[in-house]
């Protein structure tokens, strides 16, 4: 067996796209799915598959509830962690930014970590491994 993407629906497909492109992500396949805009996007090692909800309805919040269950986020590996947030200012604009940089400890590694939200809001951390 061998994962093959994570799904994610969106209020705006085109928005979605344009945030996930600044995240390095390039769209591989648009498609249909029944009624709606869909696109696979390839990057960071592994796919993502955005879908276009026609009547989108206000979700729970993963982040911010501290009783909520299920997917929490999406995890990346960055190598300049100020510069890809920087770099995602200057091409999406605004940037929801959950959790600003910190420093933690993970075993016997230290990161630099960061929650941001995609325009949907999904919960997105950043990982920089320090020296």
């Amino acid at each position: 067996m061998q994962y093959h993407h994570t799904s994610i629906k969106t209020a705006d497909i085109f928005q979605a796209i344009a945030f996930y492109e600044a995240l390095g992500f390039e769209v591989i396949e648009r498609f249909t799915a029944g009624i709606t805009l869909a696109c696979w996007m390839r990057g960071a090692n592994t796919n993502i598959e955005l879908m276009q909800v026609p009547e989108p309805k206000n979700i729970a919040d993963a982040y911010g509830d501290e009783h909520y269950v299920g997917y929490y986020h999406l995890s990346f590996h960055v190598e300049d962690l100020q510069a890809l947030l920087q770099n995602l200012v200057n091409k999406v604009g605004r940037l929801k930014l959950l959790l600003p940089p910190r420093e933690q400890t993970i075993g016997d590694r230290r990161y630099q970590v960061a929650f941001i939200a995609d325009p949907d809001g999904l919960p997105i951390e950043l990982m920089q491994v320090l020296e």
